[in-house]
């Protein structure tokens, strides 16, 4: 070990952790300047005295947004479509995964060209809205499950992935009397934690911040918080643009303000959790492919 420690070494590394440091500032300060203004006073927000902690500790925009009509009923959306929406996916794209993750399998290379080709060019939006609303999905829950249910990328990483399980786990599994779905069952899942845990993260992410697809196909009483969050800090600017005020447009930024810091949290909070099978994931489905 006394080769590595060096006095390059040491600088290097040096360098290393000054870099990942102000890496770390330059992410989080943003989250923190918003956090702070969202608990700030409008009298600070005015004077400019807010920037990393909080002045005149205030909750008032927490406030409004909680007593917001219907708040809580866009955020049960936004649970169902991100909890059954990650499912359905992971559920299609192992499926999917594990058939085109063998080369042996008759037209693999011409379905993986499919794959990749329609990762890069779609329909369009007035295409898509037409296949949703031919297939009576439109004012459904279905319509932001169904559509988004497999994503190119994270179908190639699960790809990958299965290709670096041992073909001799299989021929085992065969021996014992397994077929293909007892095969994927009992010995393919128990060891793609990593994997499924970085592709169910992703999904997570997309369906907890899809607000777009839902302003689209979706009634008012099932849009996710995203949308109704959005739609808040639209009526919020316009009325403190409107009023001309400093207090109102102030309350206005702090609402948004609160609004980014209640969106985002409940992913932040999650991240951690999954940190571990994430970087896991994502080296061995880039590395083989």
């Amino acid at each position: 070990m006394k080769q590595y420690k060096t006095h390059s070494n040491r600088i290097f590394s040096l360098v290393v952790n000054l870099v990942m440091l102000f890496s770390l500032f330059a992410c989080l300060t943003p989250f923190l300047y918003m956090l702070s203004l969202s608990f700030s006073s409008p009298r600070a927000i005015i004077n400019n005295e807010v920037f990393l902690f909080p002045k005149e500790f205030n909750i008032e925009s927490y406030r409004q947004i909680f007593t917001y009509p219907n708040f809580f009923h866009a955020y049960g959306n936004t649970l169902f479509y991100t909890i059954v929406g990650t499912a359905i996916s992971l559920c299609l794209m192992v499926l999917f995964a594990y058939p085109l993750s063998k080369n042996k399998l008759k037209g693999q290379k011409m379905i993986m060209k499919l794959v990749i080709f329609s990762m890069f060019f779609t329909g369009g939006l007035i295409p898509n809205y037409l296949l949703v609303s031919s297939l009576h999905l439109v004012n459904t829950r279905w319509a932001m499950l169904i559509p988004f249910a497999i994503n190119q990328f994270n179908l190639i990483l699960l790809i990958n992935f299965f290709k670096t399980i041992p073909l001799d786990l299989e021929e085992a599994a065969i021996i014992d009397g397994l077929d293909y779905f007892g095969i994927l069952r009992k010995v393919i899942l128990p060891l793609s934690g990593a994997a499924l845990a970085t592709v169910g993260l992703y999904t997570a992410v997309f369906f907890w911040n899809d607000w777009f697809n839902g302003l689209i196909y979706l009634k008012s009483s099932q849009f996710p918080v995203m949308l109704f969050l959005r739609n808040i800090v639209t009526g919020t600017s316009m009325v403190g643009d409107a009023a001309g005020a400093g207090d109102k447009s102030t309350i206005a930024i702090s609402i948004k303000s609160a609004v980014i810091i209640t969106s985002t949290l409940p992913i932040i909070v999650l991240y951690p959790f999954l940190q571990r099978y994430f970087v896991k994931g994502i080296l061995i489905g880039a590395v083989k492919g």
